[in-house]
């Protein structure tokens, strides 16, 4: 079982920036991919970025490319999401996932353990 705690939320205005933590304990995550989805009102959950344990190779959504960067901290077990320039469109639940194989992917289904969210609002 793998156990993830997301933190790094809140309020913050357009253009704005914020970094999310995404904590890993129980098993080893090292032949793991891990990913951040977003949840807005309304809507699906979408994969926003995904980064290999292994290798930390990264990939993002279109919309994100540029500003939003992925990173963990092998040491620390934790995976990061730092968003710049952010808009009031990516307002949402963020929450961190993790799937069993180093590849990354970019549905929901693939992804076998979850957090509990943490909340982005950006709003003005």
């Amino acid at each position: 079982q793998v156990h993830l705690v997301e933190s790094g939320g809140g309020l913050v205005q357009p253009g704005g920036s914020l970094r999310l933590s995404c904590a890993a304990s129980g098993r080893s995550i090292s032949g793991y991919a891990m990913a951040w989805f977003r949840q807005a009102p309304g809507k699906e959950r979408a994969v926003v970025a995904a980064i290999s344990w292994s290798s930390g190779s990264t990939d993002y959504a279109e919309s994100v490319k540029g500003r939003f960067t992925s990173s963990r901290d092998i040491a620390k077990n934790t995976v990061y999401l730092q968003m710049n320039s952010l808009k009031p469109e990516e307002t949402g639940v963020y929450y961190c996932a993790s799937k069993r194989g180093a590849g990354v992917a970019y549905t929901r289904d693939w992804y076998d353990y979850w957090g509990q969210g943490t909340q982005v609002a950006v709003s003005s």
